[in-house]
C-alpha cells in the first residue's frame, strides 16, 4: 500500500452505511448503500463534501421482514436495483482529482463483512464506534445516533439526517462524528484504534457490569483477562489495557475532551 500523503496534502475519507437482510455475506445481501465523504482541503480543516448519497441494491433474495421492518426496504423496491458486486467498486474506490485516505463506518466490522478486500484494495477503515469509546468514553451511549443527540454535531442538517437506519441518512450523521474526531486525535490516530479491539468505558456485563476499570481490584481484572467472564475480544483487550496502565506499561485513559461548539 501507498504510504499516506504528507499531511497538508488533500485528502478524502468515504463513510459508507449498509442497509441489509441478514447478518453477514453468507446468510443475507445488501439492500442500500449510503456514502458521505469528509475532505481535507487547503486551510479550511476537515469537513463534509456535498450532501448524503445513497443507493438502492438488490441483495439477489427475498428480504426478511425482520429487516424490513429496521429500514422500510422490501423486495419491490430492489427489483431493478444493481447488484453489490456491480455497484460496489464505484463506491468504494471513488475516483477523484483527491486521493481516498481512509473508508469510515460507525462499527465497521458489520459493513467489511460485505465491503471486503477484494472491492476496496486494502484501504483502511475508520470505525467510529471505536473512536467515540476513546474520545467520548463517558457518553452515556455510543451508538451512531445516541451520539447525534448527545453531542449535537455543529452543521448537522436534522432533515438529511432523518430518516435513521437509512443509509444515506446515517452516514450523513456517522460524517459529522468523523468530522469532530478528526479536530481531536488526527486521521493515523483515528486508523490505528480502529484497528484494535474496543476500549470499553466499562464492564458491559457479569457480576461488575457497569463499574469503570479503574474501581476492580486486581482479582476481578485478572479473572477477565483469564476468560472466566468470556472470551469476549473487547471485554479481555479492555482488561488487558487497565492491568498495563497500572504497571505502567501502558498510557493513562482518555481524559473527556470538549469539543467547544
Amino acid at each position: 500500500m501507498d504510504a499516506f500523503p504528507a499531511p497538508s496534502s488533500p485528502r478524502r475519507l468515504r463513510v459508507v452505511d449498509l442497509e441489509t437482510t441478514g447478518r453477514s455475506f453468507s446468510d443475507g445481501g445488501v439492500v442500500e448503500v449510503g456514502w458521505q465523504d469528509v475532505v481535507l482541503e487547503g486551510d479550511d480543516g476537515w469537513m463534509l463534501s456535498g450532501p448524503p448519497a445513497s443507493m438502492l441494491i438488490n441483495p439477489g433474495q427475498r428480504i426478511s421482514p425482520e429487516t424490513s421492518a429496521i429500514h422500510h426496504i422490501v423486495d419491490e423496491d430492489v427489483a431493478e436495483a444493481p447488484l453489490w458486486h456491480l455497484a460496489a467498486p464505484k463506491i468504494l474506490r471513488p475516483e477523484g482529482p483527491i486521493r481516498l485516505a481512509a473508508l469510515a463506518a460507525h462499527r465497521a466490522t458489520f459493513e467489511q463483512r460485505w465491503c471486503f478486500t477484494a472491492l476496496t484494495r486494502g484501504t483502511p477503515w475508520i470505525c467510529t464506534y471505536k473512536c467515540a469509546l476513546r474520545l467520548w468514553p463517558d457518553a452515556p451511549t455510543h451508538s451512531n445516533q445516541g451520539l447525534r443527540y448527545w453531542r449535537r454535531p455543529e452543521g448537522l442538517d436534522r432533515r438529511l439526517g432523518l430518516p435513521a437506519h437509512r443509509a444515506g441518512p446515517d452516514a450523513y450523521v456517522t460524517a459529522h462524528h468523523l468530522r469532530d474526531m478528526l479536530m481531536l486525535a488526527g486521521l493515523e490516530q483515528l486508523i490505528a484504534w480502529s484497528a484494535e479491539p474496543a476500549l470499553l468505558p466499562r464492564v458491559p456485563f457479569g457480576a461488575n457490569r457497569g463499574r469503570c476499570w479503574r474501581d476492580l481490584d486486581e482479582a476481578a481484572l485478572e479473572k477477565i483477562i483469564a476468560g472466566q467472564s468470556g472470551n469476549d475480544i473487547d471485554l479481555v483487550f479492555s482488561a488487558r489495557m487497565e492491568r498495563d496502565r497500572r504497571s505502567g506499561a501502558g498510557p493513562a485513559p482518555p481524559a473527556q475532551p470538549v469539543l467547544m461548539l
